[in-house]
């Protein structure tokens, strides 16, 4: 259970890295310039997918520690 939660953490440190950076307009915003955070932006293609499999790994690392624990 162990090696499958170290997988898992390995993946989702990754995947999150591969995101695209989203924050860079909450910086826009601190320093004064121009910003497009409010405008409706959508997730399409390999956004989509790194996102849902984000949230798939962050459910499974949730659900294995939970696990290990009352084990």
């Amino acid at each position: 259970m162990e090696v499958v939660l170290m997988v898992v953490s390995i993946l989702l440190i990754v995947v999150v890295l591969l995101q695209s950076d989203k924050s860079e307009s909450a910086a826009n915003i601190l320093m004064g310039a121009n910003s497009e955070l409010f405008a409706q932006r959508k997730e399409r293609g390999a956004e989509l997918f790194i996102s849902r499999f984000t949230l798939l790994l962050g459910i499974v690392f949730f659900v294995i520690c939970l696990v290990m624990s009352l084990i």
